[in-house]
This record gives structure tokens, sequence and C-alpha cells, in this order.
């Protein structure tokens, strides 16, 4: 069975750093696209970024370029969210979630609605003074 805990969440100034991971269990995270996503207070749901399975490429939103790098340790089974230089913009939910779905071309999306392999429970970002 398919699951995916997030973690590393957490209280951060603004201009700080945080990394978030996202242990999967179940399956092999290079078998799928994994993809970030967060929700802030009263707003829908956004992508985030994402990384393709069998190519590895990579997506951000513009809303977070180029402040935001995402990876994957196969060995651990792990898929990370390097934040830099955060903002008060970035306070949310962050979620993340597998999908075998990708472009023609090996390209992750970052439309949530083409994850529907699994999603975590969440871990909570505040970008606060």
């Amino acid at each position: 069975q398919l699951h995916l805990v997030e973690s590393g969440g957490g209280l951060v100034q603004p201009g700080g750093s945080l990394t978030l991971s996202c242990a999967a269990s179940g399956f092999r995270v290079d078998d799928y696209a994994i993809g970030w996503f967060r929700q802030a207070p009263g707003k829908e749901r956004e992508g985030v970024s994402c990384i393709s399975n069998e190519r590895g490429s990579v997506n951000y939103a513009d809303s977070v370029k180029p402040r935001v790098t995402i990876s994957r340790d196969n060995a651990k089974n792990t898929v990370y969210l390097l934040m830099n230089n955060v903002e008060p913009e970035d306070t949310a939910a962050y979620y993340c979630a597998a999908t075998l779905t990708t472009t023609y071309g090996g390209d992750c999306l970052l439309s949530d609605a083409w994850y529907t392999e699994g999603w975590g429970q969440g871990t909570l970002v505040t970008v606060s003074p």
C-alpha cells in the first residue's frame, strides 16, 4: 500500500530556509512522479514543485522560482523540498503526492488533479518574524 509522510515543517523567519521531506513506503519513489503542493488558509491548493519518475525532470511553480529545489534520494526512498529565502506568503500546509501520470515527454505535472495514487497528511510551514 502506497504511503507518504511529510516532515520538516515548523516556524521559520522570513529569509530563512527549511527542507521538507516526503518519505515513501510501499513503493519506490523513482517509479512515480512526486509532487509537492501547498494550501494556505482560505486559499486553494496549489502545485509547488514536482519530479518525474524515469527522467527525474523537475518543474516549479513561478511563485517559488528560484527559491525552491526539489530532489530525490532513491536509497532513502524520500523526496525533498528545499526552500530558501522564505516569505510570509509561503505559510501553508505542504503536502506530497504520487502519480503515474506524466506528460508524453516524461515530465511531471503541477496540477493536483493528476495525483491520484496517494497523498500524505501534510506538514505545516509558518513564516513569521
